[in-house]
């Protein structure tokens, strides 16, 4: 298009990434296949388990017990279709969702999706400074407007990972989720919740509906857990597996790529799900409906649970939780601003931006309200996020759905109505958060 700006591909970019990752030929063993292919799906596994997760998890596990379990469930069967939705689209059409978009519709809506998407990425980009932010408060002391303003320095982070290649990137990512699940694996030891009451958490209630203030929750969670910025990554980070780009290639690529999104967001779902029991545990068992920010968790984790570790070991795993989101906020931006827009622009202009517009309503929030404003405005993040799923997950299965686009990889007629079902469902829950908010 003659007025989109243009730049050529930078060594950083994902797209110059495709097909760079080597995977095995011919008849090789089927484990060094899994392991060739994995990686993607724990880099969208990491939206799943960001600080914003970790707000909306500890209240409602504090204040309902372990009855949004079910939601956690819920959420993340939802993730695992609409991710496969995500790698489906990127490797039978070896275009992203985003570029897809703007394939399919008229310039103004795509500057309006991309706006949106924008939107979304902003408020992920919150979470992840409040939550790294706390995160450094709570281990070295630093006040949290400090906090805040270091980490822009992420960005360094980001080009140094992008120059050692994908792998090193996966790597990296890998690495600090064992951290996570490491820390609160000994937690939910210490806290040793009734497995009888946990489990039957992952029972539907109709409470869930029909209680205004388990709804806000319910969708803080769902918007959490799903988020929209995550199925544009994860489009164009499957094609970075240099697979045969034929059609029985790409069949091979898809099962692979499946295969490695849902493993690793069982992964995410055992640590979100591990965030709300702990909460329940702790708090809730204990009459302390009340605690719904990170920092009094910290606070109340080791007196508790009678271990000086448990506050320290919270700590780390948010620390280690928002360093990783930050490394994937940075590719899902680059993605979705090359993909609707053919605009390119240096990783560091491209990540300072997006980083001081979440900067600035922290340092305001603070000014205002004190530490304890940037809870609620962490919980109202998740909200936002949730708010825009409907405009990442309606084009999808329109996409994947379209027998002309996808050619043989077009959903299946079961599958297209569990796809729609779920955009339905999620359409229907921010109706009603909607409703609910203006009617007071």
């Amino acid at each position: 298009m003659p007025h989109e700006l243009v730049e050529p591909l930078s060594r950083s970019s994902v797209e110059a990434m495709h097909a760079t990752v080597p995977v095995p030929r011919g008849k090789s063993f089927w484990l060094w296949r899994f392991f060739a292919f994995a990686g993607p799906g724990y880099m969208v596994a990491v939206g799943y388990m960001d600080p914003g997760n970790w707000a909306t998890d500890i209240a409602g596990g504090a204040q309902f017990g372990y009855m949004l379990l079910a939601v956690v469930l819920l959420s993340n069967l939802m993730a695992v279709v609409l991710q496969s939705l995500a790698a489906r689209l990127g490797i039978a059409t070896g275009r992203d969702l985003a570029q897809s978009c703007r394939d399919a519709y008229s310039r103004p809506v795509n500057l309006t999706l991309w706006a949106i998407c924008e939107l979304a990425i902003i408020a992920c980009d919150l979470a992840e400074v409040i939550g790294t932010a706390i995160a450094l408060k709570l281990l070295f002391g630093i006040p949290l407007i400090a906090g805040a303003l270091i980490t822009a320095l992420d960005v360094l982070l980001v080009l140094l990972l992008l120059k050692r290649g994908f792998r090193a990137l996966e790597a990296f990512i890998c690495a600090l989720l064992a951290t996570i699940f490491i820390c609160f694996a000994i937690q939910i030891v210490l806290a040793a919740p009734p497995v009888a009451e946990v489990f039957s958490g992952f029972i539907p209630s109709p409470e869930i509906v029909t209680n205004p203030h388990a709804l806000y929750l319910a969708i803080g969670i769902l918007g959490a857990t799903v988020m929209p910025h995550n199925l544009y990554l994860h489009s164009s980070i499957v094609q970075t597996r240099a697979y045969d780009r034929s059609e029985q290639g790409r069949r091979q690529a898809l099962r692979w790529a499946t295969t490695d999104s849902t493993v690793a967001l069982t992964f995410a779902l055992c640590v979100n799900a591990a965030i709300l029991i702990l909460a329940a545990a702790v708090f809730h068992s204990r009459g302390m409906n009340e605690v719904g920010e990170i920092e009094q968790a910290f606070e109340l984790l080791s007196p508790l649970l009678g271990a000086g570790i448990a506050s320290v070991l919270f700590a780390v795993a948010l620390l280690a939780s928002g360093l990783n989101s930050t490394v994937t906020a940075t590719l899902a931006g680059q993605i979705v601003m090359e993909g609707f827009l053919n605009l390119r622009l240096p990783d560091w202009a491209r990540r300072l931006v997006t980083r001081g517009l979440a900067i600035v309503p922290v340092i305001i929030i603070t000014a205002l309200y004190g530490d304890a404003g940037t809870g609620k405005l962490l919980v109202l993040s998740q909200v936002v996020l949730s708010m825009q799923l409907p405009f990442a997950v309606v084009p999808l299965v329109m996409f994947v759905c379209d027998r002309q686009r996808m050619g043989s990889f077009v959903l299946p007629g079961w599958l297209k109505i569990i796809s729609w079902l779920i955009a339905a469902v999620i359409v229907v829950l921010n109706v009603k958060l909607l409703l609910d908010t203006f009617s007071g």
